[in-house]
């Protein structure tokens, strides 16, 4: 039976003139776990050779984003560590980059002054008369200043019977506002609420001269011009340094990394010392590369994991790694997003697999939607389609796809439709007897057959129950037995003698039904005492492991504790029984919403009723789904795992080089 990968611990005691190759070959190595928790130490802004190396990061980061270079996805397990050549070409990208940027920013702001500038002369373009004059009048008072030009026409609603509001330039910004020296006390409110910023103009001041303007929308025009040539400039750089920039970023993610680690390490002025877990089938690689990599300057210890002290004193978990193909790999998130099973316990996710694609299948049966469930895999698992990080489920995909197929095939659905594949079901229902179509109907209706059929598929979903909860049940008793915890494998719920009471029930319960079996006496007494080692099970457990007392927190608690137990012990095996029934629950409700859409099809005509099989499809591939890989996990989470993960272990993290952005 699978377990989980075997681990040991290695310590490594190396000169400081090899530390930098060797956590090159760990990072890259991709499968060493350090023993102490290394991310969680600060790093310290002492080490300049550090500090130059993380702006040297930084700056090439920024770059990357000022030439709208991409750094997704960027693979680094085929660079290497920043050399000093690479450090000298940083530099002078760098430079080149900063010249860029600031000639860039400095023809923007240069231009941006231009055109306002601009933007405020031909605002009194049309001012030709000597404001000096005007302000003489009296009885005329004279404002001129900003305002949003959106502001404009709400502004000259407002003044319509206290002024004349006048646009001075083309955007409406700035204005004149004429009105008589009685009113210009009244309006200056109005003026106040619309947001008008009073300036202050020169007393003989007659308008922009033509010669001025014209200089000006030049001046404009050369920085448009140099804008752009900066910008060529720009984007040829950036097509000629590309893939200089990227490996320079790669390989200066590596040595800040590196850097990084370095700086947490236990250390003396020569020799540093490294601690940290391998699987068992990669240590005499490590010891073999490592010895070649420091040209024999370096001494290697390995340790099972019962050797290691703080392992036996409970103080550390050895980290659990899952060892599997590419198709079970891909169900490994399910199960660590759970939790991860203790080192050295059985591995529960090539069951989770089995039990994933089978249940998916039986609750989602349609040869044609499982077969674009199969298509959508395969073009993942090439690339040809990309979802994000959703690729790595392709063969989940494809899983579920076959099931649902061959469960679309049982009951005669191909994207809703239940006539196609009536020929396939004649020949096979033909080969054992009386032909029918389809194989199994699960839609209701008055026909007896029919009803026995839907009574099946609740049978057989409740049965594959059955089998679930008997495999959580033996992984936990193993599971018990294997780490010496006899109380738990023995005794309680989920120990031997629930199982016991579980399978007896189950299997009375269809000797009752299937052959009209009586209960016998030897019946109620194998289901009393099983029944009453599961919940009764204190005492012995504290016995057979021999602690002080036999009841913990005293006898009328542990009564009281026991009764509970009692209730919870039937209650718990009957719903996780009964919860099963979901499965064959939906397989009916997606017989019934083909069968929705086939009929809602056949009453738009040709045309709309091909709109409705389409659209009705993909809500179903889509939406239910989603709803029935959800159902699907809650079954396992809650029927499966919680028979044996009541302790989650460490789940194995290696140190790898990883693209860090800022």
């Amino acid at each position: 039976m699978a377990r989980t990968q075997q681990m040991r611990l290695i310590e490594l005691m190396i000169l400081k003139q090899d530390i930098t190759k060797v956590l090159e070959y760990l990072g890259k190595k991709g499968s060493f776990q350090f023993q102490d928790s290394l991310e969680e130490n600060d790093v310290s802004s002492d080490d300049a050779d550090l500090a130059a190396n993380m702006q040297y990061y930084s700056s090439l980061q920024k770059c990357c984003n000022f030439f709208n270079i991409s750094l997704s996805n960027l693979d680094l397990s085929e660079s290497y560590s920043a050399t000093d050549e690479q450090v000298e070409q940083a530099g002078s990208i760098i430079n080149s980059y900063n010249q860029i940027y600031e000639n860039i920013q400095k023809t923007k702001a240069d231009l941006d002054k231009v055109t306002n500038t601009e933007k405020e002369a031909l605002a009194f373009a049309n001012l030709q008369v000597s404001f000096s004059q005007l302000e003489h009048l009296s009885f005329l008072s004279l404002k001129v200043g900003k305002i949003d030009s959106a502001s404009f026409e709400s502004l000259q609603g407002a003044l319509a019977n206290k002024a004349v509001v006048i646009a001075l330039g083309e955007d409406k910004s700035h204005v004149l506002i004429a009105s008589s020296k009685k009113s210009s006390g009244s309006i200056n409110d109005e003026l106040e609420h619309f947001g008008f910023v009073e300036m202050q103009v020169p007393q003989d001041f007659t308008g922009v001269p033509e010669d001025v303007l014209a200089g000006l929308a030049k001046k404009k025009k050369d920085y448009e011009a140099l804008l752009q040539e900066y910008e060529i400039q720009k984007e040829n750089f950036a097509e000629t340094h590309k893939d200089r920039i990227l490996e320079l970023v790669k390989a200066f993610a590596i040595k800040v990394q590196i850097g990084k680690i370095q700086q947490k390490l236990e250390s003396t002025e020569m020799v540093y010392r490294i601690t940290g877990w391998v699987p068992l089938l990669e240590s005499k690689a490590y010891s073999e590369d490592l010895e070649k990599i420091t040209e024999g300057r370096i001494a290697l210890r390995e340790f099972e994991p019962g050797e290691v002290r703080e392992v036996l004193e409970g103080r550390e978990k050895v980290p659990v790694k899952l060892h599997h193909g590419k198709f079970i790999r891909s169900f490994e998130r399910m199960v660590l997003s759970y939790g991860s099973p203790l080192y050295g316990t059985i591995d529960p996710t090539p069951f989770v697999a089995v039990f994933f694609t089978i249940l998916f299948g039986m609750m989602f049966g349609d040869l044609g939607q499982g077969l674009v469930f199969l298509l959508l895999g395969l073009l993942m698992a090439k690339n040809i389609v990309k979802v994000g990080g959703w690729n790595k489920f392709a063969p989940i995909f494809m899983a579920i796809g076959v099931t649902s197929s061959i469960m679309g095939l049982l009951t005669g659905e191909f994207f809703s439709n239940e006539t196609l594949l009536e020929p396939f079901s004649m020949w096979v229902t033909g080969l054992f007897g009386h032909a029918h179509a389809p194989i199994i109907h699960l839609m209701p209706s008055q026909d007896p057959k029919s009803i026995m059929a839907m009574f099946a598929v609740f049978g057989v979903a409740v049965g594959f129950g059955f089998v679930i909860n008997t495999v959580g049940l033996l992984i936990n008793i193993i599971n018990n037995f294997s780490q010496k915890k006899y109380d738990k494998a023995i005794f309680g719920k989920e120990g031997l003698a629930g199982a016991v009471f579980f399978w007896y029930v189950i299997v009375l319960v269809i000797r009752i039904a299937a052959f009209g079996h009586s209960p016998a006496v030897y019946d109620w007494v194998v289901i009393g005492i099983t029944l009453f080692f599961a919940a009764f099970a204190e005492p012995f457990e504290n016995l057979i492991m021999k602690k002080g007392r036999l009841f913990e927190n005293g006898f009328g608690t542990y009564l009281i504790s026991s009764v509970v137990e009692l209730i919870e012990v039937f209650s718990g095996y009957l719903s996780n029984t009964v919860s099963f029934v979901r499965v064959g629950a939906f397989a009916l409700s997606h017989a019934v919403l083909d069968f929705t859409i086939l009929t809602l099809s056949q009453l738009c005509g040709p045309v709309g009723g091909i709109f409705i099989l389409i659209i009705g499809n993909a809500i179903i591939i889509v939406l239910e789904g989603m709803i029935v890989a959800i159902q699907v996990i809650r079954l396992q989470y809650y029927e499966f795992f919680s028979k044996f993960f009541h302790e989650t272990g460490r789940e194995f993290k290696p140190f790898a080089f990883t693209l860090e952005t800022n």
